[in-house]
This record gives C-alpha cells, sequence and structure tokens, in this order.
C-alpha cells in the first residue's frame, strides 16, 4: 500500500524493528484509526435518512486528507495516492464473493434473464452511447489530445456502476425482485465494464475492420462463459474436498481456511488467465453457499457466514475512505493547466452522460421486458424502472481504477484533467446522489408499495409443479409424449420448470457426490453427527 514518506529526521519516528518502515505504521494507524471512526459514526446515523456508511466514510476520507494536506502545508503525501493493485487484488474480491455467499439464490436466478440484460446489452448500450458522445463533445470543449482507444475506454469506465447505496438501503425480504436485480447486475455490470475496458486495450486502432465488432463479442462470450465456469469448479472443488476428507473431525479452522484461500485462489487463477476474477469469484461465492457451506460443521457454518460479510465490510468501507482520500491528492490537480471553466465543462458533461447512457438502456429494456411478459402482476412498474435508473447513477472505486490505469501513465496533455474529472464525478454521485438514496426509496417505492406486487411474486412449490407436469401427461406417458409436454410447461412456466428440473438433477445427481443441504458432517464428539452447540 502507498504510504506517507519518511520524515526529514528519520530518528524522530525511529521504528523499534529495522524491518518496518515508518511511513507504512503511520498510514496504516491513519486508516485502521478512520476505519474505527467510520463503524462508530456509521452506528450513531443508523436510523438518520439522509446518512449511509459509503457517504460516511467517504467524508471521512475527504476530512482525514485535508488534515494531512494541513499537516504537510499544502504538498503531497504518499499516503494519498491511489493503487489499483491494492483494489483489485485485496479489497475487490471479499466484497464480491461475500455478495455471491450472501445471495439469495432462488430470488436471484428467478431474475437471471433480466439480470443478464441489464447488466450485459445494458451496460454495451451504455458504453457505445457514453463513448460516441464523448468523441463529439470533449473536442467542442478544448479536450482535443484523447485518442479514438481513450474515447472507448472513457466509455468502458464510466459504464462502471456502484450501487452500493441503494442495496444498503433496499432490503432483500420487502423488495426481493428489485434488490437482485439491482444486485445482480451491479455484480454482472462491474464485470462487463472491465472486460470491455480490456478489450479496448486490445484493439489496434491502425487495423480496426467491419470484423472488429464480432472479435470484442466473441471475446467478451469467451471471457464471461470461462470465468463462470472457472468459478463453479472452483466451489465444487471445495465441496467435494471437504465433503470426501471431513475436515471437522480434527479442526473446524481447516475447513474455514480452505474456503476462504479456494475462494481467493479462484480469483487469482482468473486474473493469472486473464478472465474476469469478479465472475470468477462470485459464482464460487454462489456454488460454496449451495454445497460447501452444509459440508461443515456447524460451528464453522456460523463462522464463515460472519466472516465472510465482516471482510467485505471491511473493504467497502476501505475503499470509500481510500477514494475519499486520494480525491486530495494535490499532485494530481496541479498535473492539469486546465481552467477551473474547463474541469466544470468535462464534468458536468461526463456526469450528464452517465445520466443519459443509464437512462437509455433502462427505459426501453424494462418497457420491452413488459411486452413480453405473460403475468400483469409481473410487469415492472415505472417506480421500480426509476429506482433501477437511480441505483446505477452512482459511480466508485472501479471506475476510479479504470482511470488510473488508462490515464495514469500517459503523458498526453488532457490525462491529468481526465482523472481529476473522473474524481469530481465519483465524489459527486456519492456524496450528493448517494445521501438522497433513502428518502427517495421511501417516498418512490417504499410508501406505494402494495401487497401482492411484482416484488412478492414467488415461483410455485415444487409439488404444484410436479403436479402440473404429470396433468400434463409428463411422468405417465411416452418419452415423446412427456418431451412435448415438458416443451410446454417450458413455455408457459420458464423459470419455474427450470427449477424444477433442476432440483431433479441437483438431488439426484450433484448432491450424493459434492453434499449440500441434508448433508451431516461426521464429528467425533456428537452422538448425531452434528457439532455440539454447547
Amino acid at each position: 500500500m502507498s504510504t506517507i514518506e519518511t520524515m526529514s529526521h528519520p530518528w524522530t519516528f525511529q521504528s523499534s524493528s529495522d524491518f518496518l518502515s515508518t511511513g507504512t505504521i503511520i498510514a496504516l494507524t491513519v486508516f485502521f484509526s478512520l476505519l474505527c471512526a467510520c463503524i462508530v459514526v456509521g452506528h450513531l446515523l443508523e436510523t438518520n435518512r439522509w446518512a449511509n456508511e459509503s457517504t460516511t466514510a467517504l467524508l471521512l476520507g475527504l476530512g482525514a486528507g485535508a488534515v494531512v494536506l494541513l499537516v504537510y502545508k499544502g504538498n503531497s503525501s504518499k499516503i494519498l495516492v491511489f493503487d489499483e493493485d491494492l483494489f483489485f487484488l485485496y479489497l475487490l474480491p471479499p466484497i464480491i464473493f461475500n455478495a455471491g455467499f450472501q445471495v439469495k439464490k432462488k430470488q436471484f436466478f428467478k431474475n437471471f434473464t433480466i439480470i443478464l440484460m441489464f447488466g450485459i446489452l445494458g451496460t454495451v448500450i451504455s458504453f457505445c452511447l457514453i463513448s460516441l458522445c464523448a468523441f463529439l463533445l470533449f473536442k467542442k470543449i478544448g479536450v482535443t489530445s484523447l485518442s479514438t482507444q481513450d474515447f472507448l475506454a472513457v466509455g468502458a469506465i464510466l459504464s462502471a456502476t456502484d450501487s452500493v447505496c441503494t442495496l444498503q438501503v433496499l432490503n432483500q425480504d420487502e423488495t426481493p425482485f428489485l434488490y437482485s436485480v439491482i444486485f445482480g447486475e451491479g455484480v454482472v455490470n462491474d464485470a462487463t465494464s472491465i472486460v470491455l475496458y480490456n478489450a479496448v486495450q486490445s484493439i489496434d486502432m491502425d487495423n480496426i475492420d467491419a470484423l472488429i465488432s464480432l472479435k470484442l463479442l466473441g471475446t467478451f462470450l469467451y471471457l464471461f462463459f470461462s470465468s463462470t465456469l472457472l468459478g463453479i469448479a472452483a466451489g465444487l472443488l471445495s465441496a467435494f474436498i471437504i465433503k470426501t476428507l471431513y475436515f471437522g473431525r480434527h479442526s473446524t479452522d481447516r475447513e474455514v481456511a480452505l474456503m476462504i484461500i479456494m475462494a481467493y485462489l479462484s480469483y487469482m487463477l482468473a486474473e493469472l488467465l486473464n478472465l474476469s476474477g469478479i465472475l470468477t469469484i462470485f459464482f464460487c461465492g454462489i456454488v460454496m453457499s449451495h454445497y460447501t457451506w452444509h459440508n461443515v460443521t456447524q460451528s464453522s457454518r456460523t463462522t464463515t457466514k460472519h466472516a465472510f460479510a465482516t471482510m467485505s465490510f471491511i473493504a467497502e468501507t476501505f475503499i470509500f475512505l481510500y477514494v475519499g482520500m486520494d480525491a486530495l491528492d494535490i499532485d494530481k490537480w496541479k498535473a492539469s493547466s486546465a481552467s477551473a471553466g474547463t474541469f466544470v465543462a468535462v464534468s458536468s458533461t461526463l456526469f450528464a452522460l452517465v445520466l443519459v447512457g443509464r437512462a437509455a438502456f433502462v427505459y426501453p429494456l424494462a418497457n420491452f421486458i413488459n411486452c413480453i411478459q405473460r403475468q400483469d402482476s409481473s410487469n415492472i412498474e415505472f417506480r421500480q424502472q426509476f429506482i433501477m435508473w437511480w441505483a446505477g447513477l452512482m459511480r466508485g472505486a472501479v471506475t476510479i481504477a479504470l482511470s488510473y490505469n488508462q490515464f495514469s501513465s500517459s503523458e498526453k496533455k488532457d490525462s491529468a484533467l481526465m482523472i481529476t474529472c473522473t474524481i469530481i464525478v465519483v465524489l459527486f454521485s456519492t456524496v450528493v446522489f448517494g445521501s438522497m438514496t433513502k428518502p427517495l426509496i421511501e417516498a418512490v417505492l417504499l410508501r406505494h408499495a402494495k401487497p401482492n406486487v411484482s416484488d412478492a411474486v414467488d415461483s410455485p412449490r415444487l409439488e404444484d409443479l410436479r403436479i402440473l407436469l404429470i396433468d400434463n401427461g409428463g411422468e405417465n406417458q411416452p418419452a415423446a409424449a412427456a418431451q412435448r409436454s415438458s416443451l410446454s410447461l417450458l413455455l408457459t412456466h420458464p423459470t419455474w420448470t427450470v427449477h424444477y428440473f433442476w432440483r431433479k438433477f441437483d438431488d439426484r445427481f450433484m448432491r450424493p457426490v459434492f453434499g449440500g443441504r441434508g448433508f451431516v458432517p461426521f464429528v467425533p464428539t456428537s452422538p448425531t453427527g452434528a457439532a455440539d452447540e454447547a
């Protein structure tokens, strides 16, 4: 991690050990103190309708950055430098893994088609619109040194959403549909944005042909499915190892350690193979929660559930603190020779593109889904569409990390301007829009919630679907007739039918091999085979 420079009199703050850096100790002390302050302040403001943990951490980071600037008399310190490696390798993995581990899988996969449409197709639409508009508008503002590749990168950078503020307000039980769609879209969106960004970097702008879009599509599909399969394989491997070797009979610590390490290993393998680590560790978390978690002892289940949530919470808070402090790194502001008017013009343009790019796919796709829905009760209402649009307006650390990656090493005169304007967009969207999220959702959504709306609609019981299948002759007729009946049921109740057959396949083939719900791990100290809770 980036640290403060050593003081001019090194013996003044001499470390007790020669191998410890004084600057590192100071930096860690500052950040851990701020983390404690965020936890305390967040607890005190829990019931405040205008505050949330993300905004609180960001504002505390800004305050700490201002104090550091005063201490250093307006000079920059190394503690304020944003490190992409710290973000992508250490902070992002626990957040994404816990998201997959804690998600309600039935709701997530019930809305999987909508999630993919918003997360993939919607992100691509936003990417194209932002890139094109930036190319057309920036030259009129006076930003002339950027290349076509830079404009494409801007489209990918600003397409990365941060819906943390919205998810902190929404409740999985009260609004399961909105929560699962916004949450799932956020994960897929981050992965799609990073994949698009990496694809842009690999394009040879001197040899662009008509097949470039097909190449990008092929690259994206390869990365998406390869990353997903790698995450599933890592989760299944952990489930098989823990189920087969019975770690709990000797040490529950080994169970917890193996789950954490294998999850992180899946992320590292994905990055090593140039795949999407976000998708890999997300689906690894889903598979681990479905199989591996049920194979460990009861004490390990409690430990892992709280440990993963705690690591995710600390990483999220740390990120917002880090972004807040980095925003006051004076060197990057001095590096740009642009006037205040140019800063305002570019930042306003970027934010306007975010607003338009989000609306360009949310409303059309939502209404398209409504047109093809067979049930009126499952239509996405306008107020729900508005919350979906609002949830994707905030920009966060992924946007800043990609912006640094694109422009920090560039020698173009507008590179520093693009980094600082990106930070302005992130700060404005998080503080202003983030603080308005809770009262807005209460006013638009929760206060007007009605019983039996689409959020409350759930799939029928598996027994009911089995009876429906029998009534159609699916289990009593010959194979050809059964196939026709199953196909008819799939067309009329696609999500429910897929879930029914998946449960049959899971119970018959997967759980006997990989464990899961109903598996009781052997623990010698308990005559029932389960860990004693005393």
